[in-house]
């Protein structure tokens, strides 16, 4: 099951061209890799691991002006690879079509140390789909 959120552009997220900037969809990709994180893992590992990013894929297929919102879908497709793990994010506009998606790479970090770690089994289940 997909984790989501709704994000409604304000004023702030608008460039030149009138609808969101690009920096803005990648802020709130992560946004939507962290709140995931947070509201699925367990409090151990959420208090023993932190990710980065290490790769972005992102297809813009539309955009959204001000005040315009979008619902974000994000999910894990696979098992992690190492200490990896690849995250899709969907941006979905009002009428139900796909305007953004990613694909996105993160590894995981040990909070004290700051090295990778392997993604243990019982890290990667809760976002697994059963």
């Amino acid at each position: 099951m997909p984790f989501s959120k709704t994000y409604t552009a304000t004023p702030a997220d608008i460039d030149e061209l009138g609808h969101v900037n690009n920096a803005v969809w990648v802020r709130w990709i992560q946004d939507m890799a962290t709140a995931h994180w947070a509201a699925v893992a367990a409090a151990e590992h959420v208090a023993a691991y932190i990710w980065v990013v290490t790769r972005h894929e992102i297809d813009y297929r539309g955009n959204v002006g001000p005040g315009e919102s979008v619902t974000a879908k994000t999910w894990i497709e696979a098992e992690p690879k190492g200490a990896q793990f690849d995250r899709r994010v969907d941006f979905v506009n009002a009428d139900g079509k796909v305007i953004v998606r990613a694909n996105t790479t993160w590894a995981m970090l040990d909070k004290v140390t700051g090295r990778l770690v392997r993604v243990r089994p019982e890290v990667a289940a809760p976002f697994m789909a059963a």
